[in-house]
């Protein structure tokens, strides 16, 4: 990809760029809805990445993938540009004193499936900002920043999970973080070793947060939150559900418990029990099915699937209404799981789905 945006910079442009800086996409394996509720997560960053080349002189923003160009200046439009703009303007709102530039961007991030393009395309280009213009700034300020980007200007109530993973994580690790804190550390997933495997099913089902429930989901956890005198869901235990009533109580109690199944995968992780693991996961399928009403009947069916087919865990994974699932699974079976999922959509009518393993990846780098 930073050969592709490089390549896309010079034909556009006419000159090679100053530098490249690529940022991967993210896969998370546990932890979904409780970012933005000051809980935890536990994503790792996939070998997919979005690439920025970049230059001083100009003020254009290319996209090779839909081979398109956009003025670096402009209102949010739903479209990939609302990306790069978004961190420029966070930039300059932080006091950063950015000039124009130009930038050509290359990807192969699956689009609208839950893999967060979105935070790749900002994390990219926040990282080559900073590293043109000599900013200096950290890698969790610049997530911070990215996460306002997306919270301010492109118009969805991220948290910082996506950003994180894509700026923070390791190769060949998940990314425990307290989005509290802001605290994260590196969980061995050491999955090669035991014979497994993280297959991700895209149900092709494409969907835009800002035009989703996903807003809504986050005004009825504030509402549960509200109710309960407390600041976050964070700091509300089970116990408080009587409390609640209707869907805030079911938002809560997925919150609540999700928040505990992140810390028990953690530990799975460490200790190597991949059996615990892939329970955790079954559960927090079920409560985002059931207490937060995100999952989608392909996305429900992938799950059945691999429940029937005997993997060790499955669930959807990112923010819900469509895109992906993940099943772990033995790696001499992933396959045949692929097979029967086909079946079972084309069965249903749903679309043929894609299917993709991938290897828990580094984060974001610059490439001079």
């Amino acid at each position: 990809m930073e050969r592709r945006a490089a390549s896309a910079y010079r034909e556009r442009f006419g000159e090679d760029p100053e530098l490249v800086a690529s940022a991967p996409g993210r896969l998370n394996l546990i932890g979904e809805h409780t970012d933005y509720n000051g809980g935890f997560v536990l994503p790792c960053a996939i070998d997919r990445r979005v690439a920025a080349a970049v230059g001083r002189s100009g003020n254009e923003l290319y996209s090779a993938n839909f081979e398109e160009t956009k003025p670096l200046a402009g209102e949010r439009e739903g479209s990939w540009a609302d990306y790069p703009r978004g961190v420029l303007w966070a930039l300059r709102a932080a006091g950063h004193e950015i000039p124009d530039f130009r930038a050509a961007f290359a990807g192969d991030v699956p689009l609208g499936s839950g893999l967060s393009s979105s935070a790749a395309i900002e994390a990219a280009t926040a990282l080559a900002l900073d590293a043109l213009f000599e900013l200096g700034t950290g890698r969790k300020d610049l997530a911070r920043l990215c996460q306002r980007a997306e919270n301010e200007f492109v118009g969805v109530n991220s948290g910082i999970m996506d950003q994180y993973a894509s700026l923070l994580c390791e190769a060949g690790t998940a990314l425990l973080v307290d989005c509290r804190t802001l605290e994260a550390e590196p969980v061995p997933l050491e999955l090669e070793s035991a014979g497994l495997a993280l297959l991700v099913c895209d149900t092709r089902l494409k969907r835009g947060l800002a035009k989703t429930g996903y807003n809504d989901r986050r005004t009825a956890c504030e509402r549960a939150a509200a109710a309960l005198g407390v600041a976050e869901l964070r700091d509300a235990a089970e116990e408080d559900l009587r409390r609640l009533s209707g869907e805030e109580r079911r938002r809560a109690r997925h919150v609540i418990s999700e928040n505990a199944r992140v810390l028990d995968a953690a530990a799975a992780l460490r200790a190597g029990d991949f059996a615990e693991f892939g329970r955790l996961m079954y559960a927090s399928h079920r409560s985002l099915r059931d207490d937060y009403e995100v999952s989608t009947p392909e996305l429900d069916a992938f799950v059945e699937c691999a429940r029937e087919s005997e993997a060790p865990g499955a669930r959807l994974t990112g923010a819900g209404f469509g895109g992906c699932a993940i099943a772990l699974v033995e790696s001499s079976r992933a396959e045949e799981l692929e097979r029967t999922v086909r079946n079972s959509f084309r069965d249903s009518g749903f679309r043929e789905p894609a299917f993709y393993r991938f290897l828990p990846a580094a984060g974001a780098e610059v490439v001079r």
